[in-house]
């Protein structure tokens, strides 16, 4: 509760003060049962975790979607995500690369690192140590993994999103969210556990310790987030055909409104809350999760979507209700779709692309992502401007 304290947003207090005691007590002990289940799980430092898991898979699943206690997340976190055993295979590897090892991108690093959570008090002081414990992890993974270093994936882009920033601000936002992805994903991470820890969780995703590695969201071209979204468009046109045709009429694609999902993992600019939650699930069931939750804020907000022209489509895209925020409503509400499967189909016919295809579609099927959305959204400011004319 601490880390979500820190975010500096004062809640409008709605409940009247007999009332809001009385729900505090009830919240209370129902945490202090749900704790106590957890830890009798986990043991003593994780140590029953693994035969438990094997046991009760399925008690283990339903307990994870219903929220891990946040006194417990952090440990729950590496023990689900296999970055214990990675620390422990590694004992001093992280130190090294620390103190011992330079990195070409420490330059980028610091430039950004104001601009991860900048309305957490962790890391709103300059050179403080929330954002010294940043810039240590993402120095040490670009040294790590100098095939992913960090932000080297907007390069080719730069000089195009600063031409083209000024439609309606989307590829600026694209912009920075990919050049400060990774740093959200381990700013998330400092928040429950050492930088350490944080460091070997950010490699057992990336590297795929447990789930499909995460490399590629991050890696020159943005492989990863090409793959998603393609696969992502398709099951909307699936699941709610009527807004995935209004979608198409509007020009709208995912890459528009879905890359921050897949790149932050829902940590840019959701509720703190809800980015808690889907994170539990994340670790433990992997990218499908992202999938279902995309799929969830479409379909609780469906009905309106199919209303709006693409401005405002555009607009409440990037910024969803309140109530399509709460987990408790939202998270239900993705779990019904089940994606696995298809997701499997969709990736095999991603990567071996139509049939016959020449050289020539397969270059426009890996067309850049920011290319591809400032193609889109050029030829929509033109139309509209040409209808004005009229």
């Amino acid at each position: 509760m601490a880390r979500l304290m820190g975010f500096q947003k004062a809640d409008p207090h709605r409940i009247a003060k007999g009332a809001f005691v009385l729900l505090s007590f009830c919240c209370y002990h129902r945490e202090e049962r749900s704790i106590r289940k957890w830890r009798k799980m986990i043991g003593v430092g994780g140590n029953d975790w693994k035969h438990y898991v094997r046991r009760n898979p399925h008690v283990v699943k339903r307990r994870i979607r219903k929220g891990i206690p946040d006194c417990l997340r952090g440990l729950v976190w590496q023990l689900i995500s296999g970055s214990r055993d990675l620390l422990l295979m590694n004992p001093g590897v992280y130190e090294t690369l620390v103190i011992y090892e330079t990195s070409a991108s420490e330059l980028e690093i610091i430039r950004d690192i104001s601009r991860t959570f900048p309305s957490h008090i962790f890391f709103q002081q300059r050179h403080g140590p929330g954002q010294r414990s940043l810039y240590n992890i993402l120095k040490a993974y670009s040294v790590y993994d100098r095939d992913v270093g960090y932000v080297q994936v907007c390069v080719k882009s730069a000089s195009l999103i600063s031409a083209y920033k000024y439609f309606c601000g989307i590829i600026s936002a694209i912009y920075t969210t990919i050049s400060q992805g990774m740093g959200f994903l381990a700013g998330l991470l400092l928040l429950y556990m050492s930088e350490e820890d944080a460091f070997w969780l950010l490699v057992a995703l990336l590297k795929g310790a447990v789930h499909a590695p995460m490399e590629g969201l991050y890696q020159p071209g943005l492989p990863l987030v090409q793959q998603y979204l393609s696969q992502f468009e398709k099951l909307v046109m699936e699941h709610m055909p009527k807004l995935g045709q209004h979608f198409v009429e509007e020009m709208i694609n995912p890459s528009m409104y879905a890359s921050q999902w897949f790149i932050t993992v829902f940590s840019y600019s959701f509720p703190f809350h809800l980015t808690l939650r889907v994170w539990d699930v994340f670790l433990y069931e992997g990218i499908k999760v992202v999938f279902q939750v995309g799929l969830a804020l479409l379909r609780f907000c469906h009905d309106d979507l199919v209303k709006l022209p693409f401005e405002k489509l555009l607009h409440a895209l990037r910024n969803f209700p309140e109530e399509a925020t709460d987990p408790d409503v939202l998270l239900p509400i993705a779990f019904t779709f089940k994606v696995s499967s298809r997701l499997e189909e969709l990736t095999k016919e991603y990567q071996k692309g139509p049939e016959g295809s020449s050289e020539t579609s397969s270059s426009k099927r890996h067309q850049p992502l920011i290319s591809k959305t400032m193609s889109r959204v050029g030829s929509r400011v033109i139309s509209n401007l040409t209808s004005d004319k009229k």
